[in-house]
This record gives C-alpha cells, sequence and structure tokens, in this order.
C-alpha cells in the first residue's frame, strides 16, 4: 500500500478521533453602514472599466455564490482561466483566490477590479466614477474621514462579505447536539468521508479553505495551471491550490480550479482516487454524497439600510 495512503489512515484516525468540523455562528457582530455600502459597491458595474461587469457577475449570492460556468467571464467578453470560487463562507479561508494570492477580502476585493481579463479597471478610474454619484459621496464621508479612496471601497466590500456566511446548515444542527437533524444514510456518509481520509483536508469551521494542498497527492493530475507556483515561484508549490470548503459544494457545480468536472459524483470520484487512493462502490460513493448534501443552507440575513 502506497505509504501515503497509510498515512492518511493513521491521521484518521488518530489526529481526528475528535470532531475536527465546527459550526458556523448562528450571529455575527458587522458594521451596519459598511455592509450597505460594500453591498451596493458588490453589484456596481461601474467598478468595471465598460460598466458591465460586477462582483455580482460571478459571485451569484442566491445560488451558491459562484457563477456555475466552468470558468468565468469578464469585460468584453473575455474569458478567464479560472472556475469562480464561492463567496459564501469566504471569511473563514486561510487565504482568497485559488492559489491563495491574497491574504484577505480586502485583497481579494483589489484584484478583479485591476484584472485585465476581468473588470479591467483602476481605482484611479473608479474613484472617478463613483464622485460623480452624490449618494457615493454622501455614504463614504459618513463613513470614512478620507471620503472614496480605493482601501476604502475594498474596505466596504469585504465587510458586506464577511457577513455572507450560511450558518444552520442541517450538519451545523447535528454538532449542536440535534441528532435527529441528519438521516442515519448521511450519518454513515460522514463516517466514511472520515474513515477514507477526506477529513484530512476538509476540515474546520468552512470543512476546507484553511490550507493549500497540491492537487494528485496520491496520483498526478494533468493541469496546465501551476497554481501556487505563479505566487511564490518555487517549484515546490506547482500544483498547489487552496482547498475548496465543501459547505454548499451540491449549489457550486462545475468543480475544482478548471471547473473540469461538472458533477459532484464525479468530483468525489478524482478526489478519492487521486487525492487518497482508494476505489470506493457506487453505495458508498452514494452516502458520502448525502453527507456532503447536508452542508448547504441559506445565507445568513443581514439587516442593512434603505
Amino acid at each position: 500500500m502506497n505509504y501515503k495512503i497509510i498515512l492518511y489512515i493513521v491521521l484518521s484516525t488518530f489526529l481526528f478521533s475528535t470532531e475536527l468540523i465546527t459550526p458556523i455562528p448562528l450571529t455575527i457582530k458587522y458594521d451596519k453602514n459598511k455592509v450597505t455600502l460594500g453591498k451596493k459597491l458588490f453589484y456596481d458595474t461601474r467598478l468595471s472599466h465598460d460598466n458591465t461587469v460586477s462582483c455580482a457577475n460571478c459571485h451569484i449570492i442566491e445560488d451558491g455564490g459562484d457563477d456555475n460556468l466552468r470558468v468565468s467571464y469578464g469585460i468584453k467578453g473575455k474569458q478567464g482561466t479560472r472556475n469562480s470560487p464561492t463567496v459564501l463562507n469566504s471569511r473563514y479561508n486561510i487565504k482568497q483566490f485559488w492559489d491563495g494570492g491574497a491574504k484577505d477580502l480586502q485583497a481579494q476585493a483589489r484584484g478583479p477590479i485591476h484584472n485585465p481579463v476581468e473588470m479591467g479597471s483602476n481605482f484611479k478610474e473608479v474613484i472617478n466614477k463613483l464622485k460623480q454619484d452624490k449618494n457615493y459621496l454622501k455614504e463614504f464621508s459618513s463613513i470614512y474621514p478620507d471620503g472614496i479612496t480605493g482601501a476604502n471601497i475594498t474596505d466596504a466590500i469585504a465587510k458586506y462579505e464577511e457577513t455572507l456566511i450560511t450558518p444552520n446548515c442541517r450538519f451545523d444542527q447535528y454538532l449542536r447536539g440535534d441528532d435527529n437533524a441528519i438521516t442515519s444514510d448521511e450519518k454513515a456518509g460522514y463516517e466514511l468521508f472520515k474513515d477514507f481520509g477526506c477529513i484530512s483536508c476538509h476540515n474546520g469551521i468552512n470543512i476546507g479553505g484553511n490550507i493549500i494542498q497540491k492537487m494528485g497527492v496520491v496520483k498526478p493530475i494533468h493541469s496546465k495551471d501551476l497554481g501556487r507556483y505563479y505566487i511564490t515561484k518555487k517549484e515546490e508549490d506547482k500544483y498547489y491550490f487552496k482547498v475548496p470548503t465543501l459547505r454548499n459544494i451540491d449549489q457550486t457545480a462545475p468543480y475544482f480550479h478548471d471547473g473540469r468536472v461538472k458533477t459532484l459524483r464525479q468530483a468525489l470520484n478524482v478526489m478519492i482516487q487521486y487525492q487518497v487512493g482508494f476505489d470506493l462502490s457506487k453505495k458508498q460513493i452514494d452516502l458520502i454524497i448525502k453527507f456532503l448534501k447536508t452542508l448547504s443552507a441559506k445565507p445568513l440575513k443581514v439587516e442593512v439600510n434603505k
């Protein structure tokens, strides 16, 4: 047996004997004024050069927080190279972007504005546009002493994105002590999820998002995208990507950094074979999928100014 497989088994039985998944808090503290402003900016196409693309184009909050496309598209129909990750629960990620290139949500919000394929703009251009809007001038000046700046734009967007959590999914209810929140099949699926080492990478409050891992641990997976290597330029970082969250996973197809697979079943088959080195039966796959579907919930409703 491959030594990496043995390592996963040891980790699963020793390190993961206690619960390593924690529920999302039912409530959070937030600045109502900043969240209101951030939400407006999130949906404002003026952040793009040609006024056609907003953050919401690639992150549809009501439908999993992504765009359900293989790769995303920006201004003038330009095609990106990566699948849009969900913005839901992104506050719990260790870093943002598939390659971990943004240290936090504010840095993440800055990226697409300047990306020539995504929004193709810059802060000077965006600020000039927003300053033509009297409502924006009033809101920014009431919240930030220095008014409309690049840092304040991304701060407001980040504050809004921090509220995009999905608390109280059925599995979270189970973790809080409601044994009837999930079925016996879903419980069996969770046990398999742990037994086969999936929890080695998908753990914590976001059931992922907290480590950067190699795509293809047991068997190499062909990918033109070198992942973390583009950030560090280190040979050992080739094909390393941030482990995605599994929350709301049944709503965020297609899957992986390049959107290469269309269904959750396909994604699970790839991960089981290439990441942990097992062949599962159809019944085992079915049970794990049933468990994964307990991880979905609606976004938290937050109060914003009218």
